[in-house]
């Protein structure tokens, strides 16, 4: 199953964890688009893989972590997400709206582009 979870509700998902839950937020973006705008690593793990090089490093993420997928607008978040569950990932998140929402619903310091 897949949470999708607006930016400005994050927080909420990261806190219905279970405790020790070791967060991550998985950012998929290519790498100009990091250079361009960027979020703060705010009670998760930030990573950045971008979404085409996910297959072959998908072994450097743990199944047991609850991860929430980030992009530009949510699409290809969602297309991670849907992989990563997939793929045996017991806790997985969309943030819905990506970091364009971001900077729009939680925190206009994020460059929008």
């Amino acid at each position: 199953m897949i949470d999708h979870v607006r930016p400005a509700d994050l927080a909420a998902w990261l806190q219905s964890l279970p405790e020790g839950a070791q967060p991550l937020v998985l950012d998929v973006r290519e790498p100009w688009e990091l250079q361009t705008a960027s979020v703060p690593a705010s009670g998760f793990e930030l990573v950045a893989i971008p979404m085409g090089e996910l297959t072959q490093r998908l072994d450097q993420l743990d199944p047991a972590r609850p991860v929430a997928c980030l992009c530009h607008h949510g699409a290809r978040s969602l297309r991670v997400a849907a992989y990563l569950a997939h793929n045996g990932f017991a806790r997985v998140a969309n943030v819905s709206g990506g970091i364009d929402a971001w900077s729009r619903e939680l925190d206009a310091s994020v460059p929008l582009y």
